[in-house]
Parts: C-alpha cells; structure tokens; sequence
C-alpha cells in the first residue's frame, strides 16, 4: 500500500513548490502538495502532468489541496531537452550581469536570476560549465545568496568559472567562495570550443 507524501508549500517564493513537490514525487507513492496560489498551482500541475502524473485540484479555506497520482511516464511527455548541446561537446552558460532581463527595477532581476541558480539543478540538461562575466562575479562572492546553489552545481560536476578582470575591477578577488578564477583566454576557450553557449 503506497503511503501519501504531504508536501506544505503554502508561503513559499517560486520554485520551492515545484521543487519540494517533484523531490516528493521522486520518491513513488501519491503526493499531496499544499499551495496558496494560482500560479503555484499551475506551475506545480504543469510540472507533474508533463512527468505523466494526473493532478486532482480542491480549493479549501487554508489553500489548494493538489492530490498527485503518479503513473508511468509516456515517452512523448518525456521533459524536453531543446537546444541540448550535441552528445561529448560541452554546454556553456554565460552569466555577464548581476541581474537576469532588462527592466525598471534592478531588483527584480536580481531575484530572477536568485531563483535560476536555485532552479538550475532540478532541470536538464546541467550545463558543464557556468562562466562569470562583468558584475555576473557578484554572485560567487562570499556573503552571495547563490553560493550554497553553485557549490551544489560543482558536486554536480558542473564547472565555474569566474573572470579574474571583473574580480579585481570590483574589487573582489579577495572575497571569492566558489569557483576558480580565470582568466579571458581560458574562458574564450572554452566559450569558442562549446557545443553550444547560452548567455543569461
């Protein structure tokens, strides 16, 4: 008899819903995951009818009660790799900015690009390698919200690389918490030798 998992996301920021409700289904047996939104409740039904789950909604006073049967998954709903780099030649993303996207208000960028390191692990394909560019090298820094996320990506075998340029004009060669520093032929190398390289 396969025991029903409890997943309380009520309160938590995009993507910890989806994240705790796939982590729960990795794990076989129905998942009942508990949201406070509209938008949680899409994500998180998205999410798990694309891995070939069925999703039964019930709107309640304390939230929406999502009861996730799982179900062998059909190869045509298999998550999709666009773009994939080709098989033995390396991915390479590129973050040049502090920020991810282009808007009024820099701080939302910094919470898309927070919320991108943090989601990197859970999807597919890994890229080999994540270049740090211009202020991009904040985020390797100690004191950065993003460390604990990219040192997760290292035991992942993913490999940082940080311009040591961009550290010293900010100063910060001194401070950094994850990662190698560079240098520009290094990660012009490895840009010009990827498969395929993705710029934030």
């Amino acid at each position: 008899m396969n025991m029903t998992q409890t997943v309380d996301a009520r309160g938590l920021p995009c993507p910890q819903p989806v994240i705790q409700t796939r982590k729960a289904m990795e794990e076989g047996g129905e998942v009942l995951s508990i949201v406070d939104s509209e938008t949680s409740q899409r994500n998180v039904t998205r999410m798990a009818e694309k891995s070939g789950a069925t999703v039964e909604a019930e709107q309640l006073e304390d939230g929406i009660y999502l009861r996730i049967t799982l179900g062998e998954r059909p190869e045509a709903q298999a998550v999709p790799t666009v773009g994939a780099a080709p098989e033995d030649e390396p991915l390479v993303l590129v973050v040049p900015s502090e920020m991810m996207g282009r808007g009024e208000h820099d701080e939302l960028g910094r919470v898309l690009i927070r919320a991108f390191f943090h989601t990197l692990r859970e999807v597919e394909p890994l890229p080999d390698v994540v270049v740090f560019l211009n202020s991009g090298v904040k985020w390797v820094v100690e004191g950065s919200p993003a460390v604990e996320d990219l040192r997760a990506l290292i035991e992942e075998g993913v490999e940082i690389l940080t311009c040591g340029t961009c550290l010293g004009y900010y100063d910060l060669k001194e401070n950094v918490a994850v990662g190698t520093v560079s240098n520009m032929y290094t990660i012009a190398e490895t840009m010009l030798g990827a498969g395929r390289v993705v710029h934030l």
